[in-house]
């Protein structure tokens, strides 16, 4: 089934664990931490095996957003993806969520975002009417059942999965 046919594909991958060793520095600039470091490529090969190519892929530009988006895509065998940072992403509420999916070009099938929460887990649940436990470096799929982006809200989506880094055997 094509994917226009089939409605669209998001998927939202929170940024792995960060570090607070430096008390100085402001969240925004906060990087990854060592378990974090390892989390973002072992969920990259959870893209590869799962056959996630999205059209588009949009990242908060935090630090550890930018970190964790790179080190998946290079795993995942798309380190030459473009990634477009939007400052709206930084800490983006469920409706700010919904209102940047709502504005994505109607042409592209396939979605990514690299957020924070509380926005992306409180996202799902707008979507989906699903509450799932979304730790750092968790990456959800969810199938719209709609064919157009700006018909996303509440309700229009199904969590087509959800795959925690501790639930990956290693």
């Amino acid at each position: 089934m094509s994917a226009a046919r089939r409605g669209k594909t998001l998927y939202l991958f929170r940024h792995a664990k960060s570090s607070w060793d430096d008390p100085t520095l402001e969240d925004f600039d906060r990087p990854l931490n060592k378990r974090g470091e390892k989390a973002a490529p072992l969920m990259g090969n959870v893209m590869r095996a799962r056959g996630v190519f999205p059209d588009l892929i949009l990242s908060s530009p935090a630090k550890r957003t930018r970190q964790t988006a790179k080190l998946a895509l290079k795993k995942a065998g798309m380190d030459e993806a473009e990634i477009v940072f939007d400052d709206r992403l930084f800490h983006a509420s469920p409706n700010g969520l919904l209102k940047i999916v709502k504005n994505t070009d109607q042409l592209l099938g396939a979605i990514m975002i690299f957020g924070h929460n509380p926005g992306l887990s409180e996202f799902v649940h707008l979507l989906t009417g699903v509450e799932e436990v979304f730790p750092t470096a968790a990456l959800a799929c969810i199938q719209l059942k709609s064919q157009n982006w700006n018909e996303a809200g509440s309700g229009t989506g199904k969590l087509d999965w959800i795959v925690r880094p501790k639930e990956i055997v290693r």
